[in-house]
């Protein structure tokens, strides 16, 4: 586990990467160029999320990530696969509701590594932190195209999970330039996006707008 303020530094622009938004007619033809783009735009920590891809093309996929965020020194989690994480020596693992619960998961990782779970209740949040969580991912804040299975955790109750926890808290869901001042005053330390960084036809550009605004508001 990495410290406390440390941690809440590098939870300030979450990119969550996710190959359906992979396009030629931006110039950026891989994976790892993407996320490259996405860190040289101001992302500050790393998840891959590749829902559809086989045991053997996320590992490989996971090198591949894993060495641009070695090469930035920027934070690198896999999503679910625990064993995989623990394989590549990933900085951590993050996992939901429906995925291992946290205190089998650190138990597998140890206290070395980052912990992130997924929450969208303050008995979830308060259960994840005693479990052995480093930090929270709450929502969809808004509504989200993303996730399928993403229920949508109002306003109030991100505040309430916030004041709940000792964690750091950031916000997951429909996040975009547009909306991210509601959420200001919610006690969360940064957000966490997919489309509006990797749906971008700009991945540096809209980093760097995300990333301004995202400081303004939270850091």
């Amino acid at each position: 586990m990495i410290q406390d303020n440390k941690l809440c530094e590098s939870l300030l622009l979450y990119a969550v990467t996710d190959r359906h938004w992979l396009k030629k007619s931006n110039g950026i033809q891989t994976l790892e160029e993407q996320v490259e783009e996405a860190i040289e735009g101001g992302a500050t920590f790393i998840q891959l999320r590749e829902k559809n891809a086989d045991e053997k093309e996320f590992l490989d996929l996971a090198f591949k990530v894993q060495a641009v965020c070695k090469k930035h020194n920027i934070p690198f989690v896999i999503n679910d696969n625990v064993e995989l994480a623990k394989k590549i020596n990933a900085d951590g693992v993050h996992v939901g509701q429906s995925d291992m619960n946290a205190k089998d998961v650190r138990s597998i990782i140890g206290s070395d590594k980052i912990l992130g779970v997924s929450a969208q209740t303050v008995e979830q949040a308060l259960l994840a932190e005693k479990q052995g969580a480093d930090y929270l991912g709450v929502g969809a804040v808004f509504s989200t195209n993303s996730k399928d299975d993403a229920d949508y955790v109002p306003y109030e109750t991100l505040k309430n999970i916030c004041s709940a926890v000792k964690i750091p808290v950031v916000a997951i869901g429909g996040i975009t330039l547009e909306n991210l001042t509601e959420l200001k005053d919610s006690g969360i330390v940064g957000i966490s996006v997919i489309s509006a960084i990797f749906g971008a036809e700009n991945i540096k550009e809209a980093t760097e707008k995300l990333y301004e605004k995202t400081c303004a508001l939270f850091k």
